[in-house]
């Protein structure tokens, strides 16, 4: 309502305020409902983005200090909570369930980097935004699969699992398809992007492991750190979301709306081929929404990390802002579609 008079009166500059706050509560509001929890997360990201849109200045520079000095710093902060929810059984699984994480990251690393190359190029867009798209296509899959795939009933194991062993294996293949696919539009060196992908990914990952071997030993584990671990990566993801934003400002205000159009396509596509690629290799429905949710879910805050401190461009982060948010929402709706089909799946078996 007052976005709606403040425009009727022609009050441009003060719609912002009453933007954020709208943004804001919704989050808070969501957070209280069960069944729309999930899409808590993406509202906060929306107030963070409406703010940084409106008030620029403010996630740039506090006073000489830059702000974007922060997202490696941040970015590794994440990597270590997803560190923590790990053990050495997640990775060695792989042997239990070879053909379905085979599968699995053999989608997830073939269609999603060419996936992002042909929307680069049939969109038409500018080198640096086009390099954004390939990366974002050309990461692993991030920690918010293992929740979709909890919500979609899918195999948590799988997923885990999976998610694991493509970050594992992205100082390889991240580097590769981007030199492959994106080096037309952004010069890339594979060795740097392998270092910058252990340095920012990898490491901080290990360190979780050990740290969560360290405290389960010592029985100091619980739901305290998990809640904690998850604010404190919410915090981060909007906070990097929201520099990326103010850096780009100018350039989102003419390329956002192709941007939120490549970011579904993208998603779509993976969920797509996610899901049918693992039918094509007869597996039971669990596997095939898990892999669904794999393929299609990137690790934005890896691509953000290295379009920022790498690539030296905020164009190529421009995607990773975009898509990350679209990600957590189809993501969210997709699961909870198929959580209430097993339902109702239930239900009917139950009666019958």
């Amino acid at each position: 309502m007052a976005v709606g008079i403040l425009w009727s009166i022609g009050a441009f500059t003060w719609i912002g305020p009453p933007i954020i706050l709208f943004f804001i509560s919704a989050a808070i509001s969501l957070q209280l409902i069960p069944s729309l929890k999930t899409f808590s997360f993406s509202l906060w990201v929306f107030a963070f983005v409406s703010a940084a849109m409106v008030y620029p200045f403010a996630f740039q520079n506090w006073g000489s200090f830059q702000l974007k000095v922060l997202i490696v710093p941040l970015i590794q902060i994440i990597m270590f909570g997803m560190g923590t929810t790990l053990s050495l059984k997640d990775f060695t699984r792989v042997l239990s369930m070879p053909k379905a994480i085979f599968t699995g990251m053999a989608l997830q690393f073939t269609v999603m980097p060419f996936v992002g190359a042909a929307i680069a190029y049939f969109f038409g867009f500018k080198a640096g935004i086009a390099a954004g798209v390939v990366l974002i296509g050309s990461c692993p899959g991030g920690v918010a699969s293992n929740v979709m795939t909890y919500l979609a009933r899918g195999n948590i194991a799988l997923s885990v699992t999976m998610t694991a062993c493509s970050t594992l294996v992205s100082p390889i293949m991240t580097p590769l398809m981007m030199k492959l696919l994106a080096g037309q539009y952004i010069e890339i060196d594979f060795i740097d992007m392998m270092a910058t992908i252990i340095q920012i990914i990898i490491v901080p990952i290990g360190a979780g492991l050990i740290t969560n071997a360290i405290l389960q030993k010592l029985k100091l584990t619980g739901r305290w750190m998990d809640r904690i671990l998850s604010l404190v990566a919410m915090f981060s993801i909007c906070f990097i979301i929201a520099i990326i934003t103010s850096l780009s400002r100018d350039e989102l205000m003419t390329v956002g709306l192709w941007l939120i159009g490549a970011a579904i396509i993208h998603n779509s596509v993976g969920y797509l081929f996610g899901y049918w690629g693992a039918r094509l290799f007869r597996m039971d429905e669990t596997s095939c929404r898990t892999i669904a949710i794999e393929v299609g879910l990137q690790n934005g805050g890896m691509a953000s990390g290295l379009a920022i401190n790498l690539l030296k461009s905020h164009e190529a982060a421009l995607a990773p802002a975009i898509f990350g948010p679209w990600m957590n929402i189809s993501g969210s709706v997709l699961a909870s579609w198929w959580r209430k089909k097993s339902r109702i799946r239930n239900e009917c078996q139950g009666s019958n």
